[in-house]
């Protein structure tokens, strides 16, 4: 549970101390009720752990309800991915699956009731009219001129709304509360709208849907909700949200209370800023590595314990709050250090001839898979006459305080000997150097005596003969600072970082990576960790998505 169990959380405090003074007459149950029609980001997951933990903290039920009150937009697509984005997070909710579509009924006979009761009329402004009549923050709205209907007149309305007799927005049905309120939610809210599309889970069985500030504390009532703990941007909706309720003349009704939201430095969740992303062909989809979908996180290799333990180390937040997104990162190196095998890989290979090294052999090489968890075992390595290595581990003219190879230098390759480089070859056309020639030293090979001398850099290589290609996607922060788009004219546009991903063709690996299946992850030595592309990997070739650095570069500070 980490910080969530801290008696210094504030959600954890005002719970208990409310319980104190209010014992609750059932079990505690929480809920998570996402709209389908996207998919789960990392805010998701904060919300998702702060209901989850809070029930399992009293011993009570975690429900997730999904709120498919808007056929414009829903989608049995994503109904299924979030289903499958929480079991993998590790909240299966099992048998507690909910549609708030599946209570139409009850919340169509809530809302009569609240008409009988001469809380709620049929109101035919338009969309405009409504907004002009609604006031300002400083200024009081005035009331609709359909405000004094009778309850009768208000029941037939409601009830030919029902039957499809009129076009969507000619009419809705508003709660009757207070046009000068201070607080703007509680002026006449919206509480039914007109919408004539065919819904993904009721077909044409309604053309009229209830208003998520409605239609929530009914549906939490109808499924045993203890509490209903929401982001802090419904602060404001709690009053509209107790007065549903008490209106309805719910006993021990639910209790709302507020969390605050989760942002990250760099990251935007906003749905609409994500679609724009998506179908304007910026990104490779709603899985894209470089998205804060978990779609994304999770196939660029990210584990759901490096996800929990990343919200856990936060804790629960007391107001709108923005986290360093570096903290993800480490999270999961932390949780990714002891439990994966470093390989060698080579990004940008340069060829290397170790001239004394007997021609047409090779042997193999012990080394461990993981230095700090010697449980991981070892792994052989082919060694060879020629091999490749980084082609920045090799500086002609290096500056003071290197420590990899140059000509008359000596390093050691990592589990097997110290090379000396005697001279280079240079390509004719380009003047790069094209090739070392080196000398190795039999007597330092690994695990054995070092001949009385020491060296300060240690370097990675794969064999030529034995290597294995694939391509390496290394990613980068998507945006280039901490900005926050402006999703209306398209200046986000200027904030993509062209460099957020990088693609390195044929790299060149160590040849116990071949058959590695999508999704596992490897330490590749120097480079960071990274996991098997599900999405572009084939049989033919192997594709890496870099899951972190070793280290954030992002922000040396």
């Amino acid at each position: 549970m980490g910080n969530l169990e801290l008696e210094n959380n504030h959600l954890v405090s005002l719970i208990r101390s409310e319980l104190e003074i209010n014992p609750l007459d059932r079990t505690m149950c929480t809920r998570f009720p996402p709209e389908p029609n996207g998919y789960l980001h990392i805010g998701s997951a904060y919300a998702i752990q702060t209901n989850h933990s809070i029930a399992r903290m009293w011993g009570g039920r975690f429900h997730l309800r999904f709120d498919d009150t808007n056929p414009l937009k829903e989608d049995l697509v994503y109904v299924q991915a979030i289903i499958e984005d929480m079991k993998w997070l590790g909240y299966d909710p099992g048998v507690h699956i909910y549609y708030g579509s599946d209570y139409s009924d009850r919340i169509y006979e809530a809302a009569a009731t609240l008409i009988k009761h001469g809380k709620a009329y049929v109101c035919d402004l338009t969309p405009e009219e409504v907004a002009a009549f609604r006031g300002t923050l400083t200024e009081p709205g005035r009331n609709s001129p359909y405000r004094d209907r009778s309850a009768e007149e208000n029941l037939k309305l409601f009830e030919e709304m029902k039957q499809g007799r009129y076009t969507a927005a000619s009419k809705v049905l508003r709660a009757k509360i207070d046009m000068a309120s201070p607080n703007m939610n509680l002026r006449d809210p919206i509480l039914y709208r007109i919408i004539h599309a065919e819904h993904y889970r009721t077909g044409n069985d309604w053309c009229i849907y209830p208003m998520y500030d409605f239609a929530h504390p009914i549906q939490d009532v109808i499924e045993g909700i203890t509490y209903s703990l929401c982001s802090i941007e419904f602060k404001d909706h709690r009053p509209l949200y107790e007065w549903v309720l008490r209106e309805l003349g719910i006993a021990n009704p639910p209790r709302q209370r507020e969390f605050g939201r989760l942002g990250l430095t760099g990251v935007v969740t906003s749905k609409r800023f994500l679609r724009q992303l998506v179908e304007g062909g910026h990104v490779d989809g709603w899985d894209d590595p470089r998205l804060p979908t978990l779609r994304g996180l999770r196939r660029r290799g990210f584990t759901p314990a490096s996800i929990r333990g990343f919200i856990e180390e936060i804790g629960s937040i007391r107001t709108q709050s923005t986290v360093d997104v570096s903290l993800l990162d480490q999270c999961l190196r932390q949780k990714l250090k002891d439990q994966t095998v470093s390989v060698m890989a080579v990004l940008e290979p340069l060829k290397v001839v170790i001239t004394n090294y007997p021609e047409g052999e090779s042997e193999l090489l012990s080394i461990e898979n993981n230095a700090g968890n010697g449980e991981l075992g070892a792994r052989e390595v082919p060694f060879a006459r020629t091999i490749y290595i980084e082609r920045d581990d090799f500086m002609e003219d290096p500056p003071k305080g290197y420590h990899r190879l140059t000509v008359g230098g000596e390093v050691r390759l990592k589990g097997a000997y110290f090379i000396r480089c005697n001279s280079i070859i240079k390509d004719a056309a380009s003047g790069e150097v094209a090739e070392l020639h080196c000398t190795y030293d039999p007597l330092t090979k690994s695990g054995t005596g070092f001949a009385g001398r020491k060296v300060k850099g240690t370097i990675h290589w794969v064999s030529a003969e034995h290597a294995e290609e694939a391509d390496v996607h290394l990613y980068d922060r998507l945006l280039l600072d901490e900005r926050t788009p402006n999703e209306e004219n398209g200046e986000w546009r200027e904030l993509l970082n062209p460099d957020s991903l990088i693609v390195k063709k044929n790299v060149l690996f160590e040849p116990c990576l071949r058959g590695a299946q999508p999704g596992d992850r490897f330490q590749f030595f120097r480079h960071g960790y990274f996991a098997v592309d599900p999405k572009h990997s084939s049989l033919e070739k192997l594709v890496f998505n870099r899951i972190v650095p070793l280290k954030d570069s992002w922000n040396p500070k």
